[in-house]
């Protein structure tokens, strides 16, 4: 049996450069560094020349880089820190309908404080029309929050074009660009953007660390106090091999940017091509032209997704419903209700995320396991 991962928008598997990068402040390197003796210091400008070089690869101020334990705490110190210390400035926060939990989340939480947290609504492939922003916003709006590329669909939203509105109407704007790399050219200047968050697993780094870029001009609370590290944003002790892990990874990202996206271009259209030619009455979610080249999300008519997934495991494939946050809940998928998925096919939807370390050879044996899944899945229906 061939063991075939292709859930790589859940998280993806550690470079062993980036292992060989990490290891000697595993082992040897251990100061902390905020210590100001020499194994301290010595770290310490460590950590100042990985935000460097991090901050000419994400084209911001390198000071801006604030390392957290992921997204999911970045996303949450934005939404709720910035909500928070501009209160006075107004209430009023927009973010999207399919935005990731750690997202939707802290603006559940932020609503119960009086804030007015609204979903900017997403048209069939997915996408945040830039007219949609423009007839909600209104003066008391302090905060826009979009996904660069969604985890589920894959769909790549206007970024640049909602930052330059958001910078013009002189509203903070913030986007979770955790499944962008390195399909997308990051550039925080560029796009106008105040706040950014990114995890480094999700671009073969190790998992326990991201980092949140932060407009210093902009007021923000610290969602962890205490410590005095990252200017006060965010206490803890520096996750220095994590740290030295993720900028690597996100060098050699971009550094093989074009033979990777060649490569996995190649293999989901591959993948596509089989099951469309080979399975039938099955529909990709998500726009088919506008979304990065490694996501595919299909629905599986009259199959239970969940059945697929499982009988897809015991045969050695890891593929995922959706997202990785939420897989312990089973409830229906927002994102898939947002674009207008008919309610009987809700639940029959399957991720397929491609990486780095996929094959032709594992796209077949997926597609062969697969027919023979949907066949046997379909016999159990009533449903014609």
């Amino acid at each position: 049996m061939l063991k075939v991962y292709l859930d790589n928008s859940a998280t993806t598997q550690l470079d062993s450069r980036v292992l060989k990068k990490m290891e000697p402040y595993l082992t040897e390197k251990y100061g902390n560094a905020s210590s100001i003796h020499f194994m301290g210091q010595e770290n310490s400008l460590t950590l100042i020349k990985t935000k460097e070089e991090i901050g000419k690869i994400l084209n911001c101020d390198h000071d801006g880089v604030v390392f957290t334990a992921g997204a999911t705490e970045a996303n949450n110190m934005i939404i709720k820190g910035v909500a928070r210390a501009n209160k006075e400035k107004g209430c009023h926060v927009l973010i999207s309908s399919i935005e990731h939990s750690s997202v939707l989340k802290p603006a559940e939480q932020l609503k119960k404080e009086g804030f007015d947290v609204e979903l900017i609504p997403v048209n069939s492939d997915g996408l945040v029309e830039i007219n949609q922003i423009k007839k909600m916003v209104r003066p008391e709006t302090i905060l826009i929050s979009i996904m660069t590329v969604n985890n589920e669909i894959g769909t790549i939203q206007p970024i640049e074009k909602i930052g330059a509105f958001s910078r013009k109407n002189k509203i903070l704007f913030h986007t979770d660009a955790v499944q962008s790399i390195p399909y997308l050219n990051i550039d925080i200047r560029k796009w106008n953007v105040d706040f950014l968050s990114l995890s480094a697993h999700k671009f073969n780094g190790p998992k326990g660390v991201g980092l949140a870029y932060i407009n210093r001009k902009s007021n923000i609370d610290p969602l962890i106090a205490g410590g005095g590290q990252e200017y006060g944003l965010r206490g803890g002790t520096y996750n220095i091999p994590g740290i030295v892990g993720m900028s690597e990874a996100l060098k050699l990202a971009y550094e093989e940017r074009d033979e990777y996206i060649k490569n996995v271009s190649e293999l989901t259209e591959y993948l596509w091509k089989r099951i469309q030619n080979e399975i039938d009455d099955v529909h990709l979610n998500g726009s088919a032209g506008n979304r990065t080249p490694n996501n595919l999300n299909i629905m599986f008519g009259r199959i239970e997704g969940e059945a697929i997934l499982m009988d897809l495991s015991t045969k050695g494939i890891c593929v995922s419903t959706g997202s990785a946050c939420s897989s312990d809940t089973l409830k229906v998928s927002d994102t898939l209700k947002a674009i207008g998925l008919d309610k009987n096919n809700l639940n029959s939807n399957i991720r397929f995320t491609l990486g780095r370390f996929n094959t032709k050879k594992e796209i077949d044996y997926t597609v062969d396991c697969l027919k023979e899944t949907v066949k046997r899945l379909r016999s159990f229906t009533p449903i014609k």
